[in-house]
């Protein structure tokens, strides 16, 4: 396969693996995360230029792009790096003759993928460290996770991520504390990209394997926070696995909007701040941002 960084692959039908990760959400594909994340750029860019899909497909093809970033990213791609091959990919969808036959068969191959990545109703995105659980299933009975990740802090467990009875729900985290404890108030931090050039990754603090833990993800500074804006119990659907019971907590769009633009390779931080006799008391749960974004995109794909 042609590397997208020599922006020449000189014909449409190699780009049907646009469409690979609507039928094979993974990243173990054929070729490199910059290629597939190339092609579905073409695609995608293509798609908008010569009206090739309706929404649905639309949808899931960015799902797929959105994945294919995130894959680079993990990979060691800059973001400069990514923005010349969305650059290289537009020029390529401009420069195509839309009535062509490889654009058609190129299309065509997207719808067919999609039909089966429309049926899907649930996915799991891993992760360095934890994994995105998502689920596109209609409830009748109350809210339940739509895109979730759990998370141990100390004796602690959280559930962090998007819930609500259908379509992509709020932001929101379940946490139980193991000594009954009641937190009076409950913030979202995570790093400010307006104030940074790129994500905080510690690794110095890197393990055996190579990873670095969490706590590691998260920048001492230039940070910004979302205080939650409603709290209540949390029914047994979005409670913690084996918790008796869990507080329930409600963040502001603006905050889901700012971690779908975070680094896949960096962490956000919840923070449960208790009053003390003394001063207050702060515990924090961590979370992988990882394919966020791809998730809460699968999660616009209309079921058919």
């Amino acid at each position: 396969m042609t590397s997208p960084r020599t922006a020449s692959l000189p014909r449409w039908q190699g780009l049907w693996l646009a469409a690979a990760v609507c039928a094979v959400p993974c990243v173990a594909l054929a070729g490199s995360a910059l290629d597939l994340f190339y092609e579905r750029s073409v695609m995608a860019a293509a798609g908008t230029r010569c009206d090739l899909f309706d929404p649905g497909v639309a949808t899931a093809l960015d799902a797929a792009r959105v994945q294919a970033r995130g894959a680079a990213l993990r990979a060691g791609a800059s973001e400069d790096v990514l923005l010349g091959v969305e650059q290289r990919a537009r020029a390529k969808a401009q420069a195509a003759d839309c009535r062509s036959a490889d654009v058609a068969t190129a299309a065509g191959r997207v719808r067919t993928a999609f039909e089966g990545y429309s049926r899907i109703s649930r996915l799991t995105y891993p992760g360095d460290t934890a994994a995105w659980q998502a689920d596109r299933t209609v409830s009748i009975d109350g809210p339940l996770w739509r895109l979730s990740q759990p998370a141990k802090f100390g004796w602690d467990q959280m559930i962090f991520g998007l819930g609500g009875k259908q379509g992509q729900g709020v932001l929101l985290a379940s946490a139980s504390f193991a000594d009954g404890a009641s937190p009076y108030a409950v913030r979202l931090v995570m790093r400010d990209v307006s104030r940074t050039s790129g994500p905080y990754l510690d690794r110095r603090l890197a393990g055996p394997d190579g990873r670095i833990p969490l706590a590691g993800r998260m920048p001492p500074s230039a940070t910004r926070a979302f205080s939650a804006e409603a709290r209540s119990p949390a029914s047994a659907r979005l409670a913690p696995a084996g918790a008796k019971s869990a507080l329930l907590v409600r963040f502001p769009t603006q905050a889901t909007e700012a971690l779908a633009r975070l680094d896949p390779r960096e962490s956000v931080m919840v923070e449960f701040v208790f009053s003390g006799r003394e001063r207050d008391a702060v515990r924090r749960a961590y979370v992988e941002v990882g394919d966020f974004a791809a998730g809460r995109a699968f999660l616009k794909v209309e079921s058919r």
